[in-house]
């Protein structure tokens, strides 16, 4: 007897999936960045140095330069839902721990366990996405799904403005976080819930769960491994410089608080409203690498225009802010089309576990740089070596980005310059 084939899922029935999985990345961006405000107040309440900050914020990167391939493996294996759940408990865990104690060692510990959650939920995220969309709006779905991220991030950067008063004290605004955390279990409770039934009723793209083999790693190809080499670059020079940013902006620039908060956050501003333009854009006419290299080269005058100029800072940021709306729309959705759908849980993982080598050590890089330059308000040019440092980052990034570009439009590439898919979307 032949099995009647199935539908694919409807198109309503996958953007009802991308909205769920997108509230349990708002909420753990909004755990991620909630340190960013705090800086100060750590530092004036519990006596916490840059280098005590750089410290809290590297170690969420810590654990993934190991997990997160393990993340991947698990997602490879166990399926998305199963692994989704974990990683959400995971995210929630580690925040708690972090609000329940003033110990370094122990907050730190939270931030720990919080990281191993986070980034390997954010790589289930992605694969998830590729998943339902690919061959669909793929770009354009990354595109919301970071939108709807990075509002927990300008929700965070902003709490000093729409939180005023729970900045009186460390802790509160770390519990205002694990609030928000609760949001990812939420997210990974009702995506399960809607695979299980999908999966009983819709056509949905495989997903393995056979033996990774771990030599499978190398065979992921140039333009992957090219594409991971800006991942690490791009992403190094802006989550730690968004760490020290606020303060930063207090020290070196005069603002507030509340004002630099505003100023880290138009990163996220921009890119919730750009990201999934550029997104929708790139289904429509490629040219990935062409549009990634152009993205980083935006980022390498910003810090120094930041660091030896007058200039508004609404410039530099506004420059920053459209790389950081291009790069990642084009980014992350690339690597569907190089990898196997199979490994693509492993692919992701890997690639992340290589860009939190590069958060970590950055952050702890700009902490003693800061530190060594006694960067502070009576010596704002203490910030200039950080600056530099991430302007080699950007220069980096363009090197990668033009390489890639070589790679594609050559006998070995895999479309990126070429390949459309809007029109395809059912």
């Amino acid at each position: 007897m032949t099995e009647i084939a199935r539908p694919e899922p409807s198109r309503m029935y996958r953007w009802l999936v991308l909205i769920f999985v997108s509230l349990a990345m708002f909420g753990s961006y909004y755990v991620y960045d909630a340190l960013s405000p705090l800086a100060d107040v750590l530092k004036q309440q519990l006596g916490f140095t840059d280098l005590d900050i750089g410290f809290l914020q590297a170690i969420y990167s810590f654990p993934n330069i190991f997990t997160v391939v393990i993340g991947g493996f698990v997602i490879d294996r166990i399926g998305l839902r199963k692994s989704l759940m974990i990683f959400a408990v995971l995210s929630f865990v580690g925040p708690a721990i972090t609000a329940a104690t003033s110990h370094l060692s122990i907050m730190a510990t939270g931030r720990l366990i919080f990281g191993m959650g986070a980034e390997s939920l954010n790589v289930a995220v992605v694969t998830a996405l590729a998943r339902w969309f690919k061959g669909k709006e793929l770009s354009f779905a990354f595109g919301l799904n970071l939108t709807a991220s990075r509002l927990g991030t300008f929700a965070a950067l902003n709490s000093p403005t729409w939180a005023r008063a729970a900045y009186a004290n460390w802790r509160t605004p770390f519990l205002i976080a694990l609030a928000f955390a609760a949001l990812s279990l939420v997210g990974a409770i009702i995506y399960w819930f809607m695979e299980e039934w999908a999966e009983k009723n819709y056509s949905l793209g495989a997903v393995s769960t056979d033996k990774v083999v771990f030599a499978d790693l190398w065979k992921f190809g140039v333009s992957y491994w090219l594409i991971v080499a800006l991942c690490i670059v791009f992403y190094s020079a802006i989550f730690p410089f968004q760490t020290f940013a606020v303060k930063f902006f207090m020290e070196a620039h005069g603002t507030s608080r509340e004002f630099g908060g505003f100023l880290s956050s138009m990163l996220t501003l921009f890119a919730m409203i750009a990201t999934p333009l550029f997104g929708l854009w790139v289904d429509r006419v490629g040219k990935r690498a062409l549009l990634m290299m152009f993205g980083s080269m935006l980022l390498i005058p910003v810090y120094l225009i930041m660091a030896y100029t007058h200039i508004s800072l609404y410039v530099p940021m506004a420059m920053m802010g459209v790389a950081f709306s291009l790069i990642p729309a084009v980014m992350w959705p690339s690597v569907a089309y190089i990898v196997d759908q199979s490994k693509l849980g492993t692919a992701y993982g890997l690639m992340t576990m290589i860009q939190n080598i590069g958060l970590f050590g950055l952050n702890l890089l700009v902490g003693w740089a800061n530190e060594s330059s006694h960067a502070d308000a009576s010596n704002p040019a203490g910030y200039h070596l950080g600056m530099w440092i991430f302007s080699v980052l950007g220069i980096l990034g363009v090197v990668f980005a033009f390489l890639l570009r070589q790679r594609e439009m050559g006998p070995h590439g895999h479309g990126l310059e070429t390949i459309t898919t809007a029109k395809s979307a059912a």
